[in-house]
Protein backbone atom coordinates (compact mmCIF):
# COMPACT_ATOMS: atom_id res chain seq x y z
CA UNK A 1 0.00 0.00 0.00
CA UNK A 2 1.45 3.55 -0.86
CA UNK A 3 2.81 5.88 1.96
CA UNK A 4 0.15 8.47 2.74
CA UNK A 5 1.63 11.97 1.02
CA UNK A 6 0.53 14.41 4.16
CA UNK A 7 1.26 18.53 4.51
CA UNK A 8 1.61 20.30 7.41
CA UNK A 9 0.07 23.69 7.69
CA UNK A 10 1.47 25.70 10.50
CA UNK A 11 4.73 25.84 12.07
CA UNK A 12 4.22 26.93 15.80
CA UNK A 13 5.51 25.05 18.81
CA UNK A 14 2.37 22.50 18.06
CA UNK A 15 3.33 22.51 14.59
CA UNK A 16 6.70 22.10 14.83
CA UNK A 17 6.09 19.01 16.84
CA UNK A 18 3.84 17.30 14.61
CA UNK A 19 5.85 17.84 11.22
CA UNK A 20 8.75 17.01 12.93
CA UNK A 21 7.29 13.47 13.79
CA UNK A 22 5.46 13.16 10.53
CA UNK A 23 9.11 13.84 9.04
CA UNK A 24 11.04 11.39 10.69
CA UNK A 25 8.94 8.67 9.34
CA UNK A 26 8.62 10.46 5.64
CA UNK A 27 11.23 12.90 4.76
CA UNK A 28 8.57 13.70 1.69
CA UNK A 29 5.99 15.51 4.32
CA UNK A 30 5.20 19.10 2.71
CA UNK A 31 5.09 22.21 4.95
CA UNK A 32 3.04 25.42 4.86
CA UNK A 33 5.17 28.32 6.55
CA UNK A 34 3.89 31.79 5.41
CA UNK A 35 7.13 33.78 7.39
CA UNK A 36 10.20 33.94 5.15
CA UNK A 37 12.31 34.28 7.64
CA UNK A 38 11.05 31.11 8.98
CA UNK A 39 11.57 29.06 5.89
CA UNK A 40 14.89 30.21 5.51
CA UNK A 41 15.38 28.97 9.39
CA UNK A 42 13.63 25.90 8.17
CA UNK A 43 15.39 25.44 5.21
CA UNK A 44 19.06 25.80 6.20
CA UNK A 45 18.61 23.96 9.92
CA UNK A 46 15.42 21.49 9.87
CA UNK A 47 13.31 21.11 12.98
CA UNK A 48 15.07 20.35 16.24
CA UNK A 49 12.02 19.50 18.98
CA UNK A 50 13.86 18.66 22.51
CA UNK A 51 12.00 17.16 26.14
CA UNK A 52 9.50 14.81 25.91
CA UNK A 53 9.52 14.29 22.30
CA UNK A 54 13.03 14.75 20.77
CA UNK A 55 13.87 14.59 17.19
CA UNK A 56 15.82 16.44 14.83
CA UNK A 57 14.41 16.25 10.83
CA UNK A 58 15.56 17.93 7.80
CA UNK A 59 12.71 19.56 5.42
CA UNK A 60 12.66 18.90 2.07
CA UNK A 61 9.29 20.26 0.70
CA UNK A 62 8.79 23.78 2.11
CA UNK A 63 5.90 25.82 0.46
CA UNK A 64 4.92 29.72 1.60
CA UNK A 65 1.40 28.88 -0.12
CA UNK A 66 -1.42 26.88 0.31
CA UNK A 67 -1.77 26.52 -3.55
CA UNK A 68 1.53 25.06 -3.97
CA UNK A 69 0.60 21.76 -2.61
CA UNK A 70 -2.03 21.13 -5.05
CA UNK A 71 -0.13 19.10 -7.62
CA UNK A 72 1.49 16.77 -4.71
CA UNK A 73 -2.22 15.58 -4.15
CA UNK A 74 -1.94 15.34 -0.39
CA UNK A 75 -3.60 12.52 1.22
CA UNK A 76 -4.28 14.29 4.57
CA UNK A 77 -3.49 17.76 5.35
CA UNK A 78 -2.81 19.09 9.17
CA UNK A 79 -3.63 22.63 10.04
CA UNK A 80 -1.71 23.32 13.12
CA UNK A 81 -2.55 27.41 13.22
CA UNK A 82 -3.77 29.57 16.00
CA UNK A 83 -7.42 29.25 15.80
CA UNK A 84 -8.60 32.23 14.68
CA UNK A 85 -6.59 31.31 11.06
CA UNK A 86 -8.95 28.32 10.94
CA UNK A 87 -11.25 30.01 8.20
CA UNK A 88 -8.90 31.35 6.53
CA UNK A 89 -6.87 28.38 5.52
CA UNK A 90 -9.86 26.23 4.96
CA UNK A 91 -10.76 28.83 2.64
CA UNK A 92 -7.33 28.71 0.96
CA UNK A 93 -7.52 24.95 0.81
CA UNK A 94 -10.82 24.84 -1.54
CA UNK A 95 -9.15 24.12 -4.25
CA UNK A 96 -5.93 22.56 -2.86
CA UNK A 97 -7.65 19.77 -1.23
CA UNK A 98 -9.23 16.51 -3.50
CA UNK A 99 -12.25 14.87 -3.10
CA UNK A 100 -10.53 11.93 -1.03
CA UNK A 101 -8.23 14.39 0.90
CA UNK A 102 -8.64 14.06 4.95
CA UNK A 103 -8.43 17.52 6.13
CA UNK A 104 -7.26 17.51 10.09
CA UNK A 105 -7.81 19.86 12.88
CA UNK A 106 -5.05 20.04 15.37
CA UNK A 107 -6.06 22.56 17.25
CA UNK A 108 -6.73 23.61 21.38
CA UNK A 109 -10.22 24.56 21.12
CA UNK A 110 -14.02 23.10 20.98
CA UNK A 111 -15.37 23.03 18.04
CA UNK A 112 -13.16 23.34 14.95
CA UNK A 113 -13.44 19.83 13.43
CA UNK A 114 -17.45 21.18 13.15
CA UNK A 115 -15.92 23.87 11.32
CA UNK A 116 -14.21 21.30 8.89
CA UNK A 117 -17.12 19.72 8.57
CA UNK A 118 -19.45 22.41 7.84
CA UNK A 119 -17.26 23.39 5.00
CA UNK A 120 -16.05 20.56 3.43
CA UNK A 121 -18.44 17.49 5.03
CA UNK A 122 -17.84 15.11 7.73
CA UNK A 123 -16.41 12.73 5.22
CA UNK A 124 -13.52 15.18 5.26
CA UNK A 125 -13.20 16.09 8.45
CA UNK A 126 -11.02 15.02 11.07
CA UNK A 127 -9.62 15.90 14.50
CA UNK A 128 -6.42 15.53 16.81
CA UNK A 129 -6.48 15.67 20.29
CA UNK A 130 -3.05 16.38 21.69
CA UNK A 131 -1.67 15.45 25.16
CA UNK A 132 1.66 17.50 25.04
CA UNK A 133 2.86 20.66 25.69
CA UNK A 134 5.12 22.49 23.62
CA UNK A 135 6.43 25.69 23.85
CA UNK A 136 8.86 27.28 20.96
CA UNK A 137 12.57 27.72 21.17
CA UNK A 138 13.26 29.42 17.60
CA UNK A 139 12.09 30.08 14.25
CA UNK A 140 12.81 26.04 13.90
CA UNK A 141 12.99 24.69 17.09
CA UNK A 142 10.65 23.57 20.18
CA UNK A 143 10.62 22.24 23.95
CA UNK A 144 8.29 19.58 24.62
CA UNK A 145 7.16 20.35 28.27
CA UNK A 146 5.00 17.33 29.02
CA UNK A 147 3.68 14.68 26.94
CA UNK A 148 1.07 12.19 28.60
CA UNK A 149 0.83 9.33 25.93
CA UNK A 150 -0.94 8.62 23.59
CA UNK A 151 -2.53 11.72 21.82
CA UNK A 152 -6.14 10.78 20.06
CA UNK A 153 -7.31 11.01 16.70
CA UNK A 154 -10.81 10.51 15.45
CA UNK A 155 -12.68 11.04 11.72
CA UNK A 156 -16.25 12.45 12.22
CA UNK A 157 -17.68 9.74 9.73
CA UNK A 158 -17.60 6.24 10.96
CA UNK A 159 -16.55 5.25 7.36
CA UNK A 160 -13.29 6.96 7.76
CA UNK A 161 -12.24 4.31 10.52
CA UNK A 162 -9.38 3.06 8.48
CA UNK A 163 -8.21 6.26 7.16
CA UNK A 164 -8.46 7.41 10.57
CA UNK A 165 -6.18 4.22 11.46
CA UNK A 166 -3.67 5.36 9.20
CA UNK A 167 -3.16 8.70 10.34
CA UNK A 168 -2.70 7.82 13.98
CA UNK A 169 -0.05 5.20 12.59
CA UNK A 170 2.10 7.88 10.99
CA UNK A 171 2.18 9.67 14.17
CA UNK A 172 3.26 6.76 16.08
CA UNK A 173 5.61 5.61 13.68
CA UNK A 174 7.69 8.70 14.22
CA UNK A 175 7.86 8.63 17.18
CA UNK A 176 4.75 10.61 18.62
CA UNK A 177 2.47 8.40 20.09
CA UNK A 178 -1.51 8.44 18.85
CA UNK A 179 -4.10 6.25 19.50
CA UNK A 180 -6.93 6.11 16.97
CA UNK A 181 -10.60 6.57 18.98
CA UNK A 182 -14.00 6.12 18.12
CA UNK A 183 -15.49 8.75 19.37
CA UNK A 184 -13.10 11.55 19.08
CA UNK A 185 -14.93 14.53 20.67
CA UNK A 186 -15.44 12.65 23.95
CA UNK A 187 -11.21 13.04 24.07
CA UNK A 188 -11.74 17.17 22.86
CA UNK A 189 -14.03 17.69 25.83
CA UNK A 190 -12.69 15.66 28.56
CA UNK A 191 -8.96 17.94 27.21
CA UNK A 192 -11.41 20.94 26.48
CA UNK A 193 -12.94 21.25 30.18
CA UNK A 194 -9.19 21.82 31.45
CA UNK A 195 -7.84 24.21 28.76
CA UNK A 196 -11.12 26.85 28.41
CA UNK A 197 -11.43 26.65 32.56
CA UNK A 198 -7.75 27.81 33.00
CA UNK A 199 -6.60 29.54 30.01
CA UNK A 200 -8.42 32.52 30.47
CA UNK A 201 -7.83 32.31 34.26
CA UNK A 202 -4.05 32.20 33.92
CA UNK A 203 -3.94 34.95 31.05
CA UNK A 204 -6.18 37.47 32.90
CA UNK A 205 -3.91 37.09 36.16
CA UNK A 206 -0.22 35.98 34.70
CA UNK A 207 -0.08 32.92 36.71
CA UNK A 208 0.89 29.37 36.11
CA UNK A 209 -2.14 26.53 36.55
CA UNK A 210 -0.15 25.15 39.79
CA UNK A 211 -0.64 29.01 40.96
CA UNK A 212 -4.10 29.72 39.88
CA UNK A 213 -5.19 26.10 41.71
CA UNK A 214 -3.28 27.38 45.06
CA UNK A 215 -5.15 30.55 45.68
CA UNK A 216 -7.85 30.24 46.88
CA UNK A 217 -9.29 33.91 44.94
CA UNK A 218 -8.69 32.03 41.70
CA UNK A 219 -9.70 28.39 43.03
CA UNK A 220 -13.02 29.79 43.44
CA UNK A 221 -13.41 30.84 39.83
CA UNK A 222 -11.77 27.83 38.63
CA UNK A 223 -14.31 25.78 40.16
CA UNK A 224 -17.05 27.55 39.38
CA UNK A 225 -15.88 27.36 35.90
CA UNK A 226 -15.63 23.44 36.05
CA UNK A 227 -19.32 23.44 37.22
CA UNK A 228 -20.23 25.57 34.11
CA UNK A 229 -18.25 23.81 31.60
CA UNK A 230 -19.64 20.11 32.57
CA UNK A 231 -22.93 21.11 32.83
CA UNK A 232 -22.65 22.37 29.10
CA UNK A 233 -20.76 18.88 28.11
CA UNK A 234 -23.26 16.85 29.74
CA UNK A 235 -26.14 18.89 27.68
CA UNK A 236 -23.98 18.08 24.33
CA UNK A 237 -23.92 14.53 25.30
CA UNK A 238 -20.78 14.18 27.12
CA UNK A 239 -21.55 13.40 30.87
CA UNK A 240 -17.88 12.51 32.10
CA UNK A 241 -18.89 11.42 35.26
CA UNK A 242 -18.17 11.89 39.11
CA UNK A 243 -14.46 10.89 39.38
CA UNK A 244 -13.61 12.89 36.47
CA UNK A 245 -12.76 16.35 38.35
CA UNK A 246 -10.90 14.84 40.48
CA UNK A 247 -8.88 12.98 38.07
CA UNK A 248 -8.92 16.17 36.30
CA UNK A 249 -7.23 18.30 38.76
CA UNK A 250 -4.86 15.63 39.84
CA UNK A 251 -3.68 15.95 36.15
CA UNK A 252 -3.53 19.58 36.33
CA UNK A 253 -1.58 19.62 39.59
CA UNK A 254 1.11 17.16 37.40
CA UNK A 255 1.57 19.76 34.56
CA UNK A 256 0.63 22.79 35.92
CA UNK A 257 4.25 24.42 36.94
CA UNK A 258 3.84 26.01 33.41
CA UNK A 259 1.61 29.24 32.31
CA UNK A 260 -1.13 28.04 29.55
CA UNK A 261 -0.36 29.46 26.19
CA UNK A 262 -3.05 32.22 26.24
CA UNK A 263 -0.57 34.06 28.65
CA UNK A 264 1.92 34.31 26.40
CA UNK A 265 -0.55 35.76 23.34
CA UNK A 266 -1.26 38.34 26.23
CA UNK A 267 2.48 38.97 27.23
CA UNK A 268 3.10 39.11 23.83
CA UNK A 269 -0.09 41.36 22.48
CA UNK A 270 -1.19 39.08 20.27
CA UNK A 271 -4.70 37.66 19.14
CA UNK A 272 -5.52 35.02 21.92
CA UNK A 273 -8.05 31.94 21.13
CA UNK A 274 -10.37 32.95 23.41
CA UNK A 275 -13.43 32.22 20.68
CA UNK A 276 -12.61 28.50 20.42
CA UNK A 277 -12.16 28.20 24.18
CA UNK A 278 -14.39 30.22 26.63
CA UNK A 279 -16.15 31.54 24.06
CA UNK A 280 -17.29 28.42 22.65
CA UNK A 281 -18.55 27.15 26.17
CA UNK A 282 -20.64 30.08 26.33
CA UNK A 283 -22.13 29.76 22.84
CA UNK A 284 -22.99 26.09 23.61
CA UNK A 285 -24.18 27.12 27.24
CA UNK A 286 -26.68 29.56 25.48
CA UNK A 287 -27.90 27.35 22.92
CA UNK A 288 -28.86 24.42 25.80
CA UNK A 289 -30.52 27.59 27.92
CA UNK A 290 -27.72 26.50 30.16
CA UNK A 291 -26.15 29.85 32.50
CA UNK A 292 -22.23 30.46 32.38
CA UNK A 293 -21.85 33.26 34.56
CA UNK A 294 -17.99 32.44 35.28
CA UNK A 295 -16.87 31.94 31.66
CA UNK A 296 -19.18 34.62 30.44
CA UNK A 297 -17.42 36.97 32.58
CA UNK A 298 -13.12 35.33 32.27
CA UNK A 299 -14.13 35.42 28.42
CA UNK A 300 -14.97 39.10 28.28
CA UNK A 301 -12.14 39.65 30.66
CA UNK A 302 -9.69 38.56 27.98
CA UNK A 303 -11.53 40.32 25.41
CA UNK A 304 -11.10 43.53 26.79
CA UNK A 305 -7.73 43.08 27.18
CA UNK A 306 -7.40 41.74 23.47
CA UNK A 307 -9.78 44.94 23.01
CA UNK A 308 -6.71 47.33 23.94
CA UNK A 309 -4.10 46.56 22.29
CA UNK A 310 -6.10 44.52 19.30
CA UNK A 311 -7.59 48.22 18.14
Amino acid sequence: MKEPAVAVIGIGATGAVVAASLLARDPETMLVVRRAEQRDEIRKNGITITGEFDCHVQVKNLFDNVSQIKELNPDFIFICTKTFHLLPVLDSLREVAGPQTGIVSAHNGLGTEDVIAGLFGAQRAFRMSLNFGASLKGACAAHVNFFNRPNHLGALAPENREMGLRAAELFSKGGLDTQFVEDIKLQVWKKMILKCTMASICAVTNKTIREALELAATREIAEGCFAEILAVAKARGYDLGENYLTQAMAYLEKVGVHKDSMCVDIANRTQTEIDFLGGKVVEYGRQAGIPTPYYVTMTNLVRAMEHDYLR
